[in-house]
């Protein structure tokens, strides 16, 4: 978790209690419960009125913090203010699982990213390996994977062998280097 979704935990955490204890007070004024109900709402859903209110300045009112706001001011209007806060902080919950999920997906696809290899290994004219940048591999090149190297290029293998596949899945970097008609042993 980054700041800012340790800074909403925080502020979901603490709008609950808040609920929590004002639902165990005994029962009050309405125009003070009203006081007392706009605290823990304030406090997870301050932000999310903030954006409604800039996209109605911004003549585009009809997205989700307008919605929220609506639903939760409603619930407020009509004196139900225990679910007027517990809408918007199971709105806020949703919002930070959201952001939890893209945060890991950005993760995951950045390392992703790093498991490409920086060159290829062809075989030169005078029969040596010459290393390449393999966006510079022409198709029907051949390409020579040395045992425990990345796969540089999508290829065609000549002879497929489960030892080549299996030391790929286990990481196995002594199996799987044979040539033509091996079995990869």
């Amino acid at each position: 978790m980054n700041k800012k979704q340790k800074k909403t935990l925080e502020r979901i955490l603490i709008a609950v209690a808040l609920v929590i204890v004002l639902k165990l007070l005994p029962a009050l004024p309405m125009p003070v419960e009203l006081a007392l109900y706009c605290i823990p709402y304030l406090v997870v859903g301050w932000d999310v009125l903030r954006k409604a209110l800039k996209g109605i300045k911004n003549r585009q009112p009809f997205d989700e913090c307008f919605l929220m706001a609506v639903a939760t001011v409603g619930a407020f209007a009509l004196g139900d203010y225990v679910e007027g806060c517990a809408v918007i902080i199971f709105y806020q919950i949703g919002e930070l699982f959201q952001s939890v999920a893209v945060g890991k997906s950005r993760q995951s696809i950045a390392s992703l990213m790093d498991i490409r290899p920086d060159y290829a290994n062809i075989e030169g004219e005078d029969g040596k390996l010459e290393q390449v940048d393999p966006d510079e591999v022409e198709i029907g090149t051949i390409i020579v994977i040395q045992p425990g190297e990345r796969v540089a290029q999508l290829c065609i293998a000549p002879v497929y062998t489960a030892a080549f596949a299996q030391a790929a899945e286990l990481g196995d970097t002594q199996r799987g280097a044979g040539g033509f008609g091996s079995t990869g042993k």
